[in-house]
């Protein structure tokens, strides 16, 4: 037993040792691109923390006008606040944006047209991971209302300013976990049955699907879309999750940090010559395999007619 220690001790004083080491081998892409984005106007969910704040620091020291939309406006304005001081770009601007409820989504955009004419960039950062089951304010699961249905409704409401912007790009934040994930249309609400860890997983494919079912629907726009995976990062998402807060304590020296998470959706905002990939599925800052599932057309298809009549919408 003490022989048993002494090696477990050993083993996990030369991991910790060698931690960043290991971690930088796992970093994965760096956004190598210098596009400057003076007078472009960039709209990210969930920016007041995580990637999606990391995202709008590095868009902003670029020279873009950044509305960082997010539920917290206090933690918002912090964020904001702390992103024109690092950059010296004062158009870093807060907005409310509450991807729960519909009205709110419905509210900012309206606000937001009335304040700009152009949309460049839209990162659909914002999400939930593990949440008990609970539903929004408008009766969708949290998770699929959250993390795909806010985000198609955002989407929607802020296509013409893309369109008319173009080039233009939306990016979309999936997950790895996609691919444990399946599109469950006789229970999409998880009302039959439900466990939050693939309720997540379930969202993270819709989000996959609707990058795919939009890119072919906007082919002659100008306006391209990708779907991304960060990686396994240093944040607030897992706070749903006492076992997963535990674990990202435990192997922290090991994630990325929420700068590097952020890599791929810059990768993806920004690289030259990335259009003829436009609907492809992004991890490291390249293009990579996706889950059969993420890749049936019918089932993509299907997922964003059933959307529309859930949101009472209808996409030109």
């Amino acid at each position: 037993m003490l022989v048993f220690l002494g090696l477990l001790t050993s083993f996990l004083s030369f991991l910790y040792v060698t931690a960043p080491s290991i971690r930088k081998f796992f970093a994965g892409g760096v956004c190598g691109t210098n596009v400057q984005l003076p007078g472009k106007v960039v709209v990210i969910t969930g920016a007041n923390t995580g990637i999606g704040k990391e995202t709008a620091r590095e868009l902003a020291r670029r020279g873009a006008r950044v509305y960082i939309a997010c539920r917290d406006v206090l933690k918002g304005e912090s964020a904001a606040s702390e992103i024109r001081a690092d950059t010296k770009n004062s158009q870093v601007l807060v907005r409310k944006l509450d991807l729960s409820d519909t009205k709110s989504i419905r509210a900012f955009a309206e606000g937001f047209r009335a304040e700009e004419k152009q949309l460049h960039i839209l990162i659909n950062n914002a999400g939930v991971m593990m949440c008990p089951y609970s539903k929004t304010a408008d009766g969708f699961e949290t998770h699929l209302g959250v993390n795909h249905l806010g985000h198609f409704l955002l989407t929607h409401l802020l296509l013409g300013q893309l369109k008319e912007s173009a080039p233009a790009r939306v990016v979309n934040l999936s997950s790895v976990v996609h691919h444990a994930g399946k599109i469950r249309f006789h229970d999409l609400q998880g009302e039959k049955s439900y466990n939050r860890g693939f309720a997540y997983c379930h969202s993270k494919l819709a989000n996959v699907l609707f990058t795919r079912e939009l890119a072919k629907r906007l082919q002659g726009t100008g306006v391209t879309t990708y779907a991304v995976h960060p990686g396994i990062v240093r944040s607030e998402l897992v706070r749903h999750s006492f076992l997963l807060c535990l674990l990202w304590q435990l192997f922290s020296p090991f994630l990325k940090t929420a700068r590097e998470g952020a890599q791929t959706s810059l990768h993806c905002a920004l690289a030259e010559g990335l259009e003829p990939l436009s609907g492809k599925y992004f991890s490291d800052c390249k293009k990579t395999w996706v889950s059969p599932r993420a890749r049936n057309n019918k089932t993509a298809e299907r997922l964003w007619n059933v959307s529309c009549e859930l949101l009472g919408i209808q996409w030109e």
